[in-house]
């Protein structure tokens, strides 16, 4: 009989984790997968250890819009390299050429030697300045992209989820009411 309550209270205990897991998943999914459509900040992997010891490889940046006018020496910024491949790197400003709504400016990374070897000028209305360092958050989300993962996460896990809730609200664990005894 003392076996009923203590499966009803790891039974609550379970359904209590469930929702909290679930809320987790949510709030990052929020964060992380739509946030940045908002256009208030946008999140970006560091695959490279230019930036170390600060911003170690595997971190998360998370890089905010200012004015071009706001582009100061010493700011960490986000941007499209005007050579070679045209990629996306995250160094600190050196050095301001020119100021106004379309400065140029210069370079470094804060593990390399000397200054990028081009000059960069802002095209737009905004510049990425780093606001936020996640460090190793990167490398799971890396982890999380390869196929096998996702497979398991998005339909594995959620069908084992959906079943085992189906399994619980089918499932026969009523009481019987007490016996009452009848006459007098």
């Amino acid at each position: 009989m003392t076996a009923k309550p203590a499966l009803k209270a790891l039974r609550k205990a379970g359904g209590l984790v469930m929702w909290a897991l679930a809320f987790v998943c949510v709030a990052i999914l929020l964060v992380v997968g739509l946030g940045p459509h908002t256009g208030r900040y946008r999140t970006l992997t560091v695959l490279t250890g230019s930036m170390q010891p600060g911003i170690p490889v595997g971190s998360v940046v998370v890089v905010t819009p200012e004015p071009p006018s706001q582009l100061r020496v010493g700011q960490i910024v986000t941007y499209r390299i005007p050579v070679e491949d045209h990629r996306v790197i995250t160094h600190r400003v050196v050095k301001v050429l020119e100021g106004g709504d379309r400065p140029i400016f210069q370079t470094q990374g804060d593990a390399n030697n000397a200054p990028d070897y081009w000059l960069a000028q802002v095209n737009g209305d905004t510049v990425w300045r780093v606001s936020h360092v996640l460090p190793g958050l990167g490398l799971t989300l890396n982890w999380a992209r390869h196929p096998t993962v996702h497979f398991v996460s998005v339909l594995v896990v959620p069908a084992a989820l959906g079943l085992t809730l189906v399994v619980d609200i089918w499932r026969d664990d009523r009481e019987e009411p007490a016996a009452v005894p009848v006459g007098t």
